[in-house]
């Protein structure tokens, strides 16, 4: 029956390019999915008509997480249809993007990135540091954006803007948004609150946000495999305290060490300096609970035992505080300029320590290991629009961004209290800087009613040292070499051409380029040593290249009451960046923590070729119902390199990608009637293969995969929201999510996704 179902929706017309746009008025305005006039920001940094734009650009409005009441951005993300996001734990979350994912798409949050120096190619969970509640709007920009975003923007870039404060005029301007909500598939609890001060030059938003999540319970409705994705047993230690214990879960479906909490705290400030002159103050802190490595915690040691007794991340700390001003002018430079200047501070801490039978023998798994990165981040922003006559528009800027990371670790006899030295740090021990710096143009004119033309270039020069400290005492390996240095040079372009022939019919083609410096998890992360191998550093290391072709075409039919989307796009990867076998000092393998392991370092040997399609259909019948249906389809191979043969040819081989998920979607149907509202939809995911899995290992096709069946089952879960009004201040959520508690887990994802989840939330608005 599922199978069936899944069939229909997936046939159902291709992928979407807005989330819901609903009631983005007052509380009884109609749904209004399509909005041909709509305004994107990110494009060109500027504020523009969507129509006008060559990009695939989603957009989420601060009212759509109302009804949708995603715990976390990654939710958030994920709920658009468009976006699938993989999950190695609770708190989890690396959106993919065109078969991008990690340090190759871009995070920026009010202008400022927040991709650092240590960002890897595997997975992230930095996106669930942003707080939901406090986001006016997030643009999702579809494929390279190096021209006005610089590096890692090779499959997009996400653009969170946070609320902005509100003026007062003869009076303080006071509100009060604040809410209480309640999942059951995780216990979670958040209480929120934010407040608005404002005044006539002065206005000041503060929000507090904290939530809880117990251990994720996943679903019940297991199919083909009936044990795929249970938790039978976990770690504990015995009664005396002298050894890890195997402990029967008395629930499987009950994914032990997968809670963990967190806390968000924002203060913006606004100075009005003039009518043309504004002035802000950004402060941002996410602090988070020690969270476990779910999948980690679950793979298999000897013995019948699990391999790791402690596995996961410290607290995860991120600050933000950035300076802003908005100035406008009617002189010949520009017509609007903002300059930003910001700081980050990123505390990131790992621990392990893998399972014990007795603590008392000294076997080595009562040591537990600590690695802590601590990432500041510098950044200035200069970024400036100039309208000439009617039809010609520039934009411009500057772009210089500094990262000094610091790497140290621990190691401690959990029994005996004692440390253990020397202990290896995972990035290089006497710390790294990085340098970039960029500029930037671009140009839209305007030719006449029917045609736009966009075109843009950027420059980015990139430096990069690390230095390491490799006497006996503080480092286990004595490398040839004590610092790694690198400069590199980028140039990007884009051109666009928006055809209009008809009021009703949009046409796009657009070819761009973007590209990804490599960084310090990419130079110099050296420690890691994975079956016998260890990865050394390789400063030869190049940019990687993505150059992207795309077309759309769009059209509304019924006096604009549905609209059909689609757009088709061609990306190549050139230098991608991969690990692979080395010589150090002429050397294949050396002597690593008294092991002889194979040497391998990132190489640009590769390289990539991925193709998509998607599109959508949208329908507002009338002014209460609403339909909109949408799927997303990729595909990515790389051109491997393999070693020479014996008589010397060198030849290559074609493997599947990493990070390229099967075909999924979203349908979905909203209505609205005065003080109600309520969407019922379906999200959905085809099956993957084994042997579509990459060789990268990734994908994590021994969490993900179901290790009887050889694939990854495809899914489909059925789902229900609802908002009701009480009074104007007073509003209460209802949602259910996986109606029919389905168990599955999405692609890459190393825990089971919630089972049947029954959602709370009631409101206050003042």
């Amino acid at each position: 029956m599922k199978k069936n179902i899944l069939s229909i929706l997936s046939g159902m017309i291709v992928v979407t390019t807005a989330n819901a746009q609903i009631n983005t008025g007052n509380d009884t305005a109609p749904i209004r999915l399509i909005n041909l006039n709509e305004v994107v920001f990110s494009a060109n940094k500027a504020e523009e008509k969507k129509s006008d734009v060559p990009y695939t650009i989603d957009i989420i409005k601060a009212k759509n997480l109302e009804l949708s009441n995603p715990q976390t951005s990654a939710d958030m993300l994920s709920n658009t249809g468009n976006i699938m996001v993989q999950k190695s734990q609770g708190g989890g979350g690396s959106p993919i993007i065109r078969g991008f994912e990690a340090n190759r798409v871009l995070i920026v949050v009010d202008g400022v990135r927040m991709n650092n120096a240590i960002y890897r190619g595997g997975h992230l969970q930095d996106v669930i540091t942003l707080d939901p509640s406090m986001l006016d709007r997030t643009e999702i920009v579809y494929g390279p954006s190096s021209v006005m975003y610089g590096s890692d923007a090779l499959g997009g870039v996400m653009h969170f803007f946070t609320k902005n404060p509100l003026f007062g005029d003869d009076k303080m301007n006071f509100k009060l948004n604040s809410y209480l909500r309640y999942a059951s598939a995780n216990q979670e609890k958040t209480g929120h609150v934010d407040f608005n001060l404002g005044f006539k030059k002065l206005a000041s938003l503060t929000s507090i946000n904290y939530s809880n999540f117990d251990d994720l319970r996943t679903g019940y409705a297991r199919t083909p495999n009936p044990d795929f994705g249970r938790c039978y047993y976990y770690v504990g230690q015995n009664s005396a305290g002298t050894a890890d214990s195997m402990i029967k879960n008395s629930n499987s479906n009950i994914q032990k060490y997968s809670g963990y909490s967190q806390m968000d705290l924002m203060e913006k400030l606004l100075y009005k300096a003039t009518d043309k002159i504004n002035v802000g103050l950004n402060f941002q802190y996410s602090t988070s609970s020690e969270i476990n490595r779910y999948d980690r915690l679950t793979d298999p040691g000897s013995g019948g035992n699990l391999k790791f007794a402690e596995n996961g991340y410290g607290p995860q700390n991120r600050m933000l505080v950035s300076l802003y001003s908005t100035i406008k002018s009617s002189g010949k430079l520009f017509d609007d300029m903002r300059i930003t200047a910001a700081y980050q501070d990123i505390a990131q801490e790992r621990f392990s320590r893998k399972f014990s039978t007795n603590y008392t023998t000294g076997s080595g798994n009562n040591n537990k290991t600590t690695n802590l990165e601590k990432v500041n981040v510098y950044s200035l922003n200069a970024d400036l629009r100039k309208q000439v006559k009617e039809t010609h528009e520039l934009s411009y800027g500057l772009e210089v961004v500094g990262n000094n990371v610091s790497s140290t670790a621990s190691k401690k006899n959990i029994y005996t209290g004692a440390d253990v030295t020397p202990v290896d740090t995972r990035y290089p021990n006497d710390g790294s800087k990085t340098l970039n710096i960029g500029g930037y143009l671009t140009h839209s004119w305007e030719i006449n009613e029917k045609f736009i033309l966009s075109e843009g270039v950027r420059l980015t020069h990139n430096s990069l040292t690390s230095n390491f400290d490799t006497s006996a005492a503080v480092s286990t390996f004595q490398f040839p070499f004590t610092t790694v240095k690198q400069t590199n040079n980028a140039l990007n372009g884009n051109l666009g051409l928006v055809i209009m022939p008809e009021k009703n019919v949009r046409f796009s083609i657009l070819g761009s380029t973007g590209f990804r410096a490599p960084n310090v998890d990419d130079i110099s992360k050296v420690f890691e040593s994975v079956g016998n191998t260890v990865v050394v550093p390789n400063s030869k290391l190049k940019p990687e290249y993505a150059y992207n072709l795309e077309g759309g075409f769009a059209t509304t039919i019924m006096d604009d009451k549905v609209k059909f989307e689609a757009n088709y796009y061609y990306t190549l990867l050139k230098n991608a960046i991969v690990t692979k076998e080395f010589k150090l000092d002429g050397k294949d393998s050396v002597i690593f923590n008294g092991t002889l392991s194979q040497v391998r370092a990132s190489q640009n040997v590769d390289e990539a070729y991925i193709q998509g399609l998607y599109g959508a259909i949208t329908a507002d019948f009338n002014d209460n119902f609403s339909f909109k249906t949408s799927i997303t389809y990729t595909m990515g191979h790389y051109r491997q390199q393999l070693s020479p043969t014996s008589n010397g040819a060198i030849h290559d081989t074609i493997v599947p990608m990493d990070h390229i998920p099967p075909m999924f979607g979203r349908t979905s149907f909203l209505y609205h009637f005065k003080k109600f509202e309520s969407e019922i939809y379906a999200i959905y995911c085809t099956s993957k293969s084994s042997k579509d899995y990459s060789l990268g290992k990734e994908d994590n096709e021994v969490y993900s995969a179901d290790p009887v069946n050889g694939f990854m089952p495809g899914w489909v879960t059925f789902n229900v929201k609802t908002s009701y009004h009480i009074t104007k201040n007073f509003m209460v959520n209802l949602g259910v999510e996986n109606l029919f508690d389905t168990h599955y887990r999405v692609f890459a994802s190393g825990i089971s996704a919630a089972g049947r989840n029954v959602m709370v939330a009631v409101r206050y608005k003042f």
